[in-house]
């Protein structure tokens, strides 16, 4: 039996041996207007995905402002806050020295009160809360193991205050 010859099967399957003849040629077609439309759907969500990241992107940096803003507001509140209670540190020495008796053992005690609360309020004028921080930082590094201790005995004193 001879095989069937090339001609033969081209005119059974409509001239195009894998295509399927026009059949195949319509579903090409039709597959490439579909891959146009899938192509520009995600051209789109493409180009949204883009611009929701950038509207996000500007939300948070607005927040990122406003919180910026905030803090730096409450920094100087609690700056000038320091400020005052050393102006009235300052102001309470003055009349503690106006009040109480120059002289004698009482005189001696009162005017060592008003000095420190003097030169206290003073330093809280002119280095705030951040002069505070820095102080305190540098003692616990120069005194870490009293530091230590200080921290213990004030952790103890506020379990035995929250028990209460």
């Amino acid at each position: 039996m001879a095989a069937p010859s090339k001609e033969k099967f081209e005119s059974h399957t409509g001239g195009s041996s894998f295509q399927g003849g026009q059949g195949g040629q319509h579903g090409q077609g039709s597959s490439s207007s579909m891959g146009t439309q899938a192509a520009g759907v995600a051209q789109q969500a493409k180009e949204a995905g883009a611009d929701l990241l950038e509207k996000g992107k500007d939300v948070a940096s607005q927040a990122a402002q406003k919180a910026g803003d905030a803090a730096s507001y409450v920094g100087r509140k609690a700056e000038d806050a320091t400020s005052a209670v050393g102006s009235s540190m300052k102001n309470l020495a003055g009349t503690i020295r106006e009040s109480t008796p120059h002289q004698g053992m009482m005189g001696s005690a009162s005017s060592a009160v008003a000095d420190t609360l003097e030169s206290g309020g003073r330093y809280l004028q002119e280095h705030g809360l951040s002069g505070v921080g820095d102080d305190l930082t540098n003692m616990i590094r120069r005194n870490p193991i009293p530091a230590l201790l200080v921290g213990i005995g004030i952790g103890f004193l506020l379990a035995r205050a929250s028990r209460s």
